[in-house]
Protein backbone atom coordinates (compact mmCIF):
# COMPACT_ATOMS: atom_id res chain seq x y z
CA UNK A 1 0.00 0.00 0.00
CA UNK A 2 1.34 3.46 -0.88
CA UNK A 3 2.14 5.67 2.10
CA UNK A 4 -0.38 8.34 1.02
CA UNK A 5 -3.20 5.79 0.88
CA UNK A 6 -2.18 4.32 4.24
CA UNK A 7 -2.54 7.68 5.98
CA UNK A 8 -5.79 8.37 4.15
CA UNK A 9 -7.46 5.06 5.01
CA UNK A 10 -6.20 5.42 8.58
CA UNK A 11 -8.32 8.56 8.78
CA UNK A 12 -5.31 10.74 9.49
CA UNK A 13 -5.46 12.99 6.43
CA UNK A 14 -6.17 13.08 2.71
CA UNK A 15 -3.65 11.84 0.15
CA UNK A 16 -2.93 15.41 -0.92
CA UNK A 17 -2.22 16.43 2.67
CA UNK A 18 -0.03 13.35 3.12
CA UNK A 19 2.09 14.47 0.17
CA UNK A 20 2.52 17.88 1.79
CA UNK A 21 3.63 16.26 5.05
CA UNK A 22 6.09 14.04 3.17
CA UNK A 23 7.62 17.04 1.41
CA UNK A 24 7.93 18.73 4.81
CA UNK A 25 9.88 15.66 6.01
CA UNK A 26 7.37 15.03 8.80
CA UNK A 27 6.64 11.38 7.96
CA UNK A 28 8.83 8.38 8.63
CA UNK A 29 8.46 4.72 7.72
CA UNK A 30 10.17 2.82 10.50
CA UNK A 31 13.29 4.98 11.00
CA UNK A 32 13.54 6.35 7.45
CA UNK A 33 12.07 9.57 6.07
CA UNK A 34 9.23 8.80 3.68
CA UNK A 35 9.12 9.72 0.01
CA UNK A 36 6.01 10.21 -2.12
CA UNK A 37 4.94 6.86 -3.53
CA UNK A 38 6.76 4.69 -0.98
CA UNK A 39 5.15 1.26 -0.59
CA UNK A 40 4.64 -0.07 2.91
CA UNK A 41 3.88 -3.52 4.25
CA UNK A 42 1.02 -2.91 6.66
CA UNK A 43 1.78 -6.17 8.48
CA UNK A 44 5.21 -5.06 9.66
CA UNK A 45 6.06 -1.45 8.75
CA UNK A 46 5.45 1.36 11.21
CA UNK A 47 4.46 4.86 10.10
CA UNK A 48 5.14 7.95 12.18
CA UNK A 49 3.96 11.54 11.70
CA UNK A 50 5.88 14.06 13.80
CA UNK A 51 7.09 11.13 15.87
CA UNK A 52 3.57 9.78 16.56
CA UNK A 53 2.74 6.23 15.50
CA UNK A 54 -0.21 6.09 13.09
CA UNK A 55 -2.30 2.92 13.24
CA UNK A 56 -4.41 1.82 10.30
CA UNK A 57 -6.96 -0.12 12.31
CA UNK A 58 -9.29 2.73 13.28
CA UNK A 59 -13.01 2.13 12.84
CA UNK A 60 -14.25 4.30 10.00
CA UNK A 61 -17.02 6.70 10.96
CA UNK A 62 -19.46 8.50 8.66
CA UNK A 63 -22.10 10.81 10.12
CA UNK A 64 -24.50 13.48 8.92
CA UNK A 65 -24.76 16.38 11.39
CA UNK A 66 -27.25 19.24 11.58
CA UNK A 67 -24.91 22.03 12.63
CA UNK A 68 -26.59 24.90 14.50
CA UNK A 69 -25.44 28.50 14.26
CA UNK A 70 -22.75 29.41 16.77
CA UNK A 71 -20.36 26.53 16.04
CA UNK A 72 -17.25 26.57 13.87
CA UNK A 73 -16.69 23.73 11.41
CA UNK A 74 -13.16 22.95 12.57
CA UNK A 75 -11.67 20.64 15.18
CA UNK A 76 -10.28 23.54 17.22
CA UNK A 77 -10.67 27.31 17.35
CA UNK A 78 -8.04 29.83 18.47
CA UNK A 79 -10.82 32.19 19.56
CA UNK A 80 -12.24 29.61 21.95
CA UNK A 81 -15.57 29.26 20.18
CA UNK A 82 -17.54 26.02 20.23
CA UNK A 83 -16.67 23.59 17.44
CA UNK A 84 -18.67 20.84 15.76
CA UNK A 85 -16.70 18.33 17.86
CA UNK A 86 -18.67 19.60 20.87
CA UNK A 87 -21.77 18.12 19.21
CA UNK A 88 -20.29 14.61 18.80
CA UNK A 89 -18.56 14.02 22.14
CA UNK A 90 -20.00 10.49 22.32
CA UNK A 91 -17.91 9.43 19.31
CA UNK A 92 -14.58 8.09 20.55
CA UNK A 93 -12.82 8.04 17.20
CA UNK A 94 -11.07 11.16 15.89
CA UNK A 95 -13.33 12.63 13.19
CA UNK A 96 -13.36 15.89 11.28
CA UNK A 97 -15.78 17.83 9.06
CA UNK A 98 -15.90 17.38 5.29
CA UNK A 99 -15.79 20.95 4.03
CA UNK A 100 -17.29 23.58 6.29
CA UNK A 101 -20.19 25.82 7.16
CA UNK A 102 -19.44 29.27 8.52
CA UNK A 103 -20.18 30.24 12.12
CA UNK A 104 -23.53 31.91 11.34
CA UNK A 105 -24.79 29.23 8.93
CA UNK A 106 -26.68 26.13 10.01
CA UNK A 107 -27.45 22.89 8.27
CA UNK A 108 -25.96 19.69 6.94
CA UNK A 109 -22.35 18.77 7.51
CA UNK A 110 -20.73 15.39 6.91
CA UNK A 111 -18.09 14.26 9.38
CA UNK A 112 -15.77 11.28 9.02
CA UNK A 113 -12.29 9.90 9.64
CA UNK A 114 -11.96 8.50 6.11
CA UNK A 115 -9.50 10.64 4.15
CA UNK A 116 -10.34 9.07 0.77
CA UNK A 117 -14.03 9.66 1.34
CA UNK A 118 -13.28 13.29 2.16
CA UNK A 119 -11.30 13.67 -1.04
CA UNK A 120 -14.19 12.30 -3.12
CA UNK A 121 -16.64 14.81 -1.68
CA UNK A 122 -14.36 17.84 -1.75
CA UNK A 123 -12.46 17.38 -5.00
CA UNK A 124 -13.59 20.06 -7.49
CA UNK A 125 -13.97 17.54 -10.33
CA UNK A 126 -16.80 15.72 -8.56
CA UNK A 127 -19.09 18.75 -8.39
CA UNK A 128 -21.26 17.55 -5.51
CA UNK A 129 -24.20 19.96 -5.27
CA UNK A 130 -25.08 21.61 -1.99
CA UNK A 131 -28.51 23.22 -1.69
CA UNK A 132 -29.07 26.18 0.63
CA UNK A 133 -32.23 27.85 1.87
CA UNK A 134 -31.63 31.57 2.33
CA UNK A 135 -33.64 34.50 3.62
CA UNK A 136 -32.36 37.75 2.12
CA UNK A 137 -33.10 41.44 2.49
CA UNK A 138 -35.04 43.20 -0.28
CA UNK A 139 -36.68 41.50 -3.23
CA UNK A 140 -35.39 39.17 -5.92
CA UNK A 141 -35.97 39.98 -9.58
CA UNK A 142 -35.92 37.84 -12.69
CA UNK A 143 -32.75 39.63 -13.77
CA UNK A 144 -31.01 38.75 -10.51
CA UNK A 145 -32.15 35.12 -10.75
CA UNK A 146 -30.62 35.01 -14.24
CA UNK A 147 -27.38 36.38 -12.83
CA UNK A 148 -27.27 33.62 -10.21
CA UNK A 149 -27.97 30.98 -12.84
CA UNK A 150 -25.29 32.34 -15.19
CA UNK A 151 -22.59 33.00 -12.59
CA UNK A 152 -21.61 36.07 -10.57
CA UNK A 153 -18.28 37.88 -10.30
CA UNK A 154 -17.30 37.86 -6.62
CA UNK A 155 -15.26 40.77 -5.29
CA UNK A 156 -13.66 41.20 -8.73
CA UNK A 157 -11.69 38.03 -8.03
CA UNK A 158 -13.52 35.00 -9.43
CA UNK A 159 -16.62 34.00 -11.35
CA UNK A 160 -18.96 31.51 -9.73
CA UNK A 161 -20.22 28.47 -11.61
CA UNK A 162 -23.84 28.31 -12.68
CA UNK A 163 -26.27 27.92 -9.79
CA UNK A 164 -29.58 26.07 -9.75
CA UNK A 165 -32.64 27.89 -8.41
CA UNK A 166 -35.25 25.54 -6.93
CA UNK A 167 -37.55 28.06 -5.26
CA UNK A 168 -37.80 31.83 -4.93
CA UNK A 169 -40.56 33.88 -3.28
CA UNK A 170 -40.75 37.59 -2.55
CA UNK A 171 -42.37 38.92 0.61
CA UNK A 172 -42.81 42.51 1.80
CA UNK A 173 -39.20 43.44 2.49
CA UNK A 174 -37.35 40.13 2.09
CA UNK A 175 -37.35 37.01 -0.02
CA UNK A 176 -36.72 33.30 0.45
CA UNK A 177 -34.77 31.22 -2.00
CA UNK A 178 -33.40 27.69 -2.39
CA UNK A 179 -30.18 27.68 -4.38
CA UNK A 180 -27.84 24.86 -5.36
CA UNK A 181 -24.12 25.34 -5.97
CA UNK A 182 -21.32 22.92 -6.78
CA UNK A 183 -18.46 24.91 -5.30
CA UNK A 184 -17.16 25.30 -1.78
CA UNK A 185 -15.51 28.69 -1.57
CA UNK A 186 -15.52 30.51 1.75
CA UNK A 187 -18.90 32.16 2.48
CA UNK A 188 -19.78 31.87 -1.20
CA UNK A 189 -23.57 32.04 -0.97
CA UNK A 190 -23.41 35.08 1.29
CA UNK A 191 -20.98 36.77 -1.09
CA UNK A 192 -23.18 36.02 -4.11
CA UNK A 193 -26.17 37.78 -2.57
CA UNK A 194 -23.98 40.59 -1.29
CA UNK A 195 -22.99 41.26 -4.91
CA UNK A 196 -26.70 41.52 -5.75
CA UNK A 197 -27.17 44.04 -2.90
CA UNK A 198 -29.44 41.56 -1.10
CA UNK A 199 -27.56 40.62 2.11
CA UNK A 200 -28.34 37.25 3.65
CA UNK A 201 -30.40 37.38 6.84
CA UNK A 202 -30.31 33.64 7.53
CA UNK A 203 -28.79 30.65 5.76
CA UNK A 204 -29.24 26.90 6.05
CA UNK A 205 -27.71 24.06 4.04
CA UNK A 206 -30.54 21.62 3.44
CA UNK A 207 -29.00 19.14 1.01
CA UNK A 208 -25.63 17.60 0.11
CA UNK A 209 -25.94 15.56 -3.06
CA UNK A 210 -28.84 13.18 -2.39
CA UNK A 211 -28.65 13.62 1.40
CA UNK A 212 -31.37 15.84 2.88
CA UNK A 213 -31.98 17.51 6.22
CA UNK A 214 -35.39 15.83 6.59
CA UNK A 215 -36.07 14.38 10.05
CA UNK A 216 -32.69 15.49 11.41
CA UNK A 217 -32.96 17.79 14.43
CA UNK A 218 -30.74 20.81 15.02
CA UNK A 219 -27.56 19.85 16.88
CA UNK A 220 -28.12 16.12 16.29
CA UNK A 221 -26.55 13.64 13.91
CA UNK A 222 -27.18 10.25 12.37
CA UNK A 223 -24.86 7.64 10.93
CA UNK A 224 -24.82 7.34 7.16
CA UNK A 225 -26.13 3.99 5.97
CA UNK A 226 -23.89 1.55 4.12
CA UNK A 227 -25.91 2.22 0.98
CA UNK A 228 -25.42 5.98 1.31
CA UNK A 229 -21.68 5.60 1.94
CA UNK A 230 -21.21 3.35 -1.09
CA UNK A 231 -23.26 5.68 -3.28
CA UNK A 232 -21.11 8.63 -2.25
CA UNK A 233 -17.89 6.68 -2.73
CA UNK A 234 -18.93 5.75 -6.27
CA UNK A 235 -19.43 9.33 -7.36
CA UNK A 236 -17.84 9.69 -10.76
CA UNK A 237 -16.05 12.71 -12.08
CA UNK A 238 -18.89 14.73 -13.53
CA UNK A 239 -17.42 17.78 -15.16
CA UNK A 240 -19.91 20.20 -16.54
CA UNK A 241 -20.21 20.40 -20.30
CA UNK A 242 -20.25 24.10 -21.05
Amino acid sequence: MRIQKYLSTAGFCSRRKAEELILENRIKINNKSASIGDIIDISKDKVFVDGKLINNNTKQIYILLYKPKGYVSTTSDPEGRKTVLDLVTDIKERIYPVGRLDYDTEGLLIMTNDGEFTNILTHPSHLVEKVYKAKCSGNITKEKLNQLEDGILIENEYMTNKANIYYAQNFKDYFEIEIGIKEGRNRQVRKMFAELKNPVLSLKRIKIGFLTIDKLKRGKYRELTKKEIEKLKKLEVNKENN
